[in-house]
């Protein structure tokens, strides 16, 4: 069968199967957040209005798609684990299981669109740009399903070694989303409601191209079919231990977003929202290899765990974060060097100097936000990788919280700095947060090597 050729990958090698599967991953990620700076791009020839408003919604849609990359995380989780120790059947099961805990997320969200969107906005603090909120939001929440079952499925493709096709129809999806925001932004006039529609419509196109393998193709290494499924709450528990932790530090890094934006309005107002907004966009694309990475780090260290290989975990562990910290601080130098033309591109539409200064001005700042990330989430992939999805929940609310958060509220407010020093607090924070983390998986992984050890002998 087609996958089963790929399925001894992330048995293998951890350097050979991180790369291979961790950079195509990085580009399809960093197509699927080019959806947000195309989005901004385009909805910025509308009005400044329009753009805040984008950045105001943008953490409620990053939450919901951290939910289906939550629960994508869980089940890449157990079912690498159920690989390593050869226990195929139950792989299969828990493939079943965690589409079916997909659906009932993505109903958990659309009542949460249907009934609590409004007043989600106001908690916000974006009543002034409400109308423009709930042209983008609405849509989103209510046809979450088609970013949820994508990230779900792209990560079961990802641990039985199928990069490709976890890749190609994610990507597929960003390009679409670039020709249609235009046409049905301007063309058709829907205005910032189209932008919303045109990433929907492209989701659900790209994840019709994965029904084709998975239900008319039928080559896929696990099967999506009913006759595998036995129910068993033991297997939604171990999901469920990552995944919820995982999803969660999804919303914490949106969250820390929505306190970013409203320290911003305190010590600057609105506007200056608008201008973190576009920063913000570059420095999430900065975090990308470091998630992808870490996605690559789930199944790899899931496997090595799962067969009791400490030497491939050990490898797992040293190469993720020295192949996250190179490329990140690579990133970071470009963008700080061409921090003015990037943040130039959204004067295309905008014509507004003031904005592209201002912006470019934040992302040479920011840029130091992200240099040792890499450090605190190979802490965090690792721990989910391992199943010890509350471990990695921890470390990140202390990074990315309470850490970063509280700095950030101590300069910028308690001592008086403005808006630099929210920036500077944020950054301090989370430079030391992600040393802390690493240090935590540093001292797990001498543990699994005494008690391999022991085994052993």
């Amino acid at each position: 069968m087609q996958s089963g050729q790929n399925v001894e990958l992330p048995m293998g090698n951890p350097r050979k199967a991180i790369n291979k599967l961790a950079f195509p991953t990085i580009l399809s990620l960093f197509l699927m957040f080019l959806n947000n700076l195309i989005d901004g791009f385009w909805v910025s020839g509308i009005n400044a209005d329009a753009l805040a408003a984008l950045g105001f919604i943008s953490p409620l849609y990053l939450v919901i798609i951290g939910m289906g990359n939550g629960v994508g995380a869980g089940a890449n989780s157990l079912i690498s684990r159920y690989l390593g120790a050869e226990r195929i059947h139950d792989a299969n099961n828990a493939v079943i299981h965690s589409i079916i805990l997909t659906v009932v997320v993505s109903i958990i969200i659309l009542i949460i669109g249907i009934f609590f969107l409004d007043d989600l906005i106001i908690l916000l603090g974006a009543n002034d740009v409400k109308t423009y909120c709930l042209g983008y939001g609405q849509i989103i929440f209510l046809l979450n399903i088609v970013f949820l079952l994508p990230n779900v499925t792209a990560s079961i493709f990802r641990t039985e070694g199928n990069v490709a096709r976890a890749t190609i129809p994610l990507m597929m999806t960003s390009v679409l989303n670039m020709i249609l925001d235009p046409i049905f932004i301007y063309s058709l006039n829907l205005g910032i409601f189209g932008a919303g529609f045109a990433t929907v419509i492209a989701s659900l196109i790209g994840y019709l191209w994965m029904i084709y393998w998975i239900f008319i193709k039928r080559d896929t290494f696990f099967k999506y079919d009913f006759k595998y499924y036995k129910r068993k709450l033991n297997i939604y528990k171990e999901i469920l231990v990552v995944s919820l932790p995982a999803a969660t530090e999804e919303i914490i890094f949106s969250l820390v977003v929505i306190i970013l934006n409203y320290l911003i309005i305190l010590t600057a107002g609105v506007s200056e929202v608008a201008s973190f907004t576009i920063a913000w966009r570059f420095i999430s694309i900065a975090f990308l290899p470091c998630m992808a990475i870490g996605i690559a780090t789930i199944t790899v260290s899931g496997v090595s765990y799962g067969a009791g290989n400490w030497k491939n975990f050990d490898e797992t562990i040293k190469y993720s974060t020295v192949l996250g910290l190179v490329i990140t601080i690579f990133i970071c130098l470009m963008f700080f060097v061409f921090a003015y033309p990037l943040c130039e591109i959204f004067n295309f539409q905008s014509r507004d100097l003031g904005l592209v200064l201002r912006s470019a001005e934040i992302l040479q700042l920011f840029v130091f936000y992200n240099v040792l990330i890499p450090l605190g989430a190979t802490a965090a992939y690792a721990y989910q990788g391992v199943g010890s999805g509350f471990k990695s929940l921890s470390l990140t609310i202390l990074r990315e919280l309470i850490l970063s958060m509280f700095f950030a509220f101590l300069f910028g407010i308690i001592l008086d700095m403005g808006v630099f020093g929210v920036y500077m607090g944020a950054i301090i924070g989370m430079n030391i947060g992600s040393i802390i983390g690493f240090a935590f998986i540093w001292m797990f992984n001498l543990k699994f090597k005494r008690r391999c050890e022991v085994h052993k002998d």
